[in-house]
């Protein structure tokens, strides 16, 4: 065997599987490859009828596994020579969530049974299916009554992206499914245990970062909530409740043993380690080096917000994020989770909707893509020139409102705004939904010292980095790989393998080990966060006003703010404090 040791990390996206071959002693990608879901529109399968419906067909989860895998290896092997397969030593693996899926008693997804081959109710509901708000507010109600320190550690509100609601409304829509579903499981964990052949439900290592964050699992209540509890809800629930265990696992923990088939179809040895796994943010935060003091951004069509705070520290609960876990994160710290139900896909649905022509002409004559010209041509505006303002709600609000039946809003339009503008206050919306976050886990005694922002969006878009900056009155930093989750999968792989076959021992040694940052980074400029806070303050009236109930005020005065704003930025007057 060669010299060296190296991890294979997975990365399961919204769109695509990502695999990525990382040299654990020195950070070094060697190799990566992409495999994009054939099923439906970008490897969602969609309803036209609800927009509500985002499911994933399961063979494309098998499909990416093994072509990403060994695309990732013929790579590596091109670009070091002194690489071979069988010096990799674990594999980790991190997915959306909550994204759950029917098995049968064997623990095979019921959208590989030719019964249900063509029933979106039998495939994985992805995490931005939101078609079971109904049932989601009924679980928040519910537990408020009889359950509330069920609710203390989600944020204070059940969503219609978790597990729960998701398994509900199948119950409601789709009998011959839930019928033929042994029990549910997620994305994150189905993976490790078919890769390990532990994929049995009695077999299954279930990781406690899906769990605890979208299952309502907590050690101080035995493991998931109790069978009477989701029996008051529905009946037909308690017999899922029956199927799980009542012990979840950490990542960097063993869900078991490569499989000498998946060692055939990867190409690599059997036996090595293959780590629990857990979700794409949380192990994002990890390969972008969170700790105490650190909000990690991971940026993408949605973007999750993920912390640190010891186990030894008083934490509170804190309404309105994504949960509060021992263990999702780091081990020995509570993991806390939140996030924006929609930033990417915000941009995305501008530029293939709301662009004109003519602006798909200038951006071919110029060689660019639509994103690339705006930007362009956004860069030149002033904090507040536009006069425009944005709430970032085109998918609902994730945190603090934990609210699905939200939508977007556009303050300030005349007949003289343009495409360009309304782009860039896109942005800024999303930057402010950002500020509302750090706000409220700092209420809370969370401190944020430093922002560290991954993803494509944050390594391509200065002016949206540059905005956040200002906006949040924070320096944004950027993490050095351009795909951390994936080379989060792949730390953790490091630990599973264990200091005994050349990993780590800890998390934490294979973060110094294995990550970094880029050098750039960008400084809030002070006259634009004078601007950004009149318009912050403007954007929570908004916020508070259309996401509770029972704020009173009088919205007279925004539209008249936002042109008074506009004018002092064009006539370069001060702006406020």
């Amino acid at each position: 065997m060669k010299n060296g040791r190296f991890a294979l990390g997975f990365d399961y996206g919204t769109n695509s599987v990502r695999a990525l071959v990382v040299d654990i002693a020195t950070g070094e990608e060697v190799g990566t490859s992409v495999y994009n879901y054939q099923a439906g529109v970008d490897g969602v399968i969609v309803d036209p009828v609800d927009p509500n419906v985002a499911r994933q067909d399961p063979r494309d989860y098998l499909d990416g596994l093994e072509a990403a895998g060994r695309g990732a290896i013929r790579e590596a092997q091109a670009n070091r020579k002194d690489f071979s397969p069988d010096q990799i030593i674990g594999i980790g693996v991190d997915t959306t969530g909550s994204t759950p899926m029917p098995v049968d008693a064997h623990g095979i997804p019921l959208g590989l049974d030719p019964r249900f081959v063509d029933n979106p109710n039998a495939m994985a509901w992805l995490w931005k299916d939101h078609t079971s708000y109904e049932e989601a507010g009924a679980i928040t109600a519910r537990a408020a009554e009889i359950r509330p320190q069920f609710l203390a550690k989600v944020g204070g509100a059940y969503s219609s992206e978790w597990f729960w609601s998701k398994i509900w409304h199948c119950l409601k829509v789709d009998p011959e499914v839930s019928d033929a579903a042994y029990t549910w499981v997620e994305l994150a964990d189905i993976i490790p245990g078919l890769l390990t052949g532990t994929v049995a439900p009695d077999k299954l290592k279930r990781g406690v970062c899906a769990a605890g964050h979208k299952a309502m699992f907590n050690s101080n209540w035995s493991g998931y909530p109790d069978k009477e509890f989701l029996v008051s809800l529905e009946p037909r629930l308690g017999r899922i409740r029956e199927s799980l265990p009542n012990t979840a696992y950490t990542a960097g923990e063993r869900a078991g043993l490569l499989t000498e088939e998946w060692a055939e179809r990867l190409g690599l040895k059997a036996g090595i380690a293959v780590s629990v796994g857990a979700f794409d943010a949380h192990m994002g935060a990890v390969g972008a080096g969170v700790k105490e003091g650190t909000l990690v951004k991971i940026i993408g069509t949605s973007t999750c917000d993920v912390a640190v705070a010891s186990l030894k520290t008083g934490l509170p609960d804190v309404p309105g994020i994504c949960g509060i876990v021992e263990g999702s994160v780091l081990p020995d710290h509570y993991g806390l989770e939140a996030g924006q139900s929609a930033v990417g896909d915000i941009f995305n649905w501008f530029v293939n909707h709301c662009v004109p022509a003519s602006y798909q002409e200038e951006a071919k004559q110029q060689g660019m893509d639509i994103h690339q010209l705006l930007t362009k041509k956004a860069q030149k505006q002033q904090p507040g020139e536009s006069g425009l303002l944005a709430l970032d709600w085109n998918n609902g609000n994730r945190t603090i409102l934990v609210d699905v039946r939200l939508s977007g809003l556009m303050l300030g339009q005349t007949l003289q705004t343009r495409p360009e503008e309304m782009y860039r206050a896109l942005i800024e919306g999303t930057a402010y939904g950002s500020r509302v976050i750090i706000e409220r886990l700092e209420e809370y005694g969370v401190h944020i010292e430093e922002v560290i922002n991954c993803g494509g969006i944050a390594e391509k878009n200065e002016m949206l980095m540059q905005i956040y900056a200002d906006v949040t009155n924070r320096t944004m930093k950027i993490s050095r790989s351009a795909q951390t989750p994936a080379l989060g999968a792949a730390m953790f792989a490091a630990v599973a393998a264990g200091p005994e076959n050349g990993g780590h021992a800890a998390v934490e040694a294979a973060q110094a080990a294995m990550g970094g940052l880029k050098e750039r980074q960008f400084e809030p400029i002070p006259t634009n966060v004078k601007t950004y806070n009149k318009l912050f303050g403007m954007y929570k009236e908004l916020h508070d006003i259309f996401g509770t109930d029972g704020y009173e005020a009088n919205l007279y005065h925004i539209m008249k703010d936002l042109l008074d704003l506009r004018d002092a930025v064009r006539e370069g007057k001060e702006t406020g404090t």
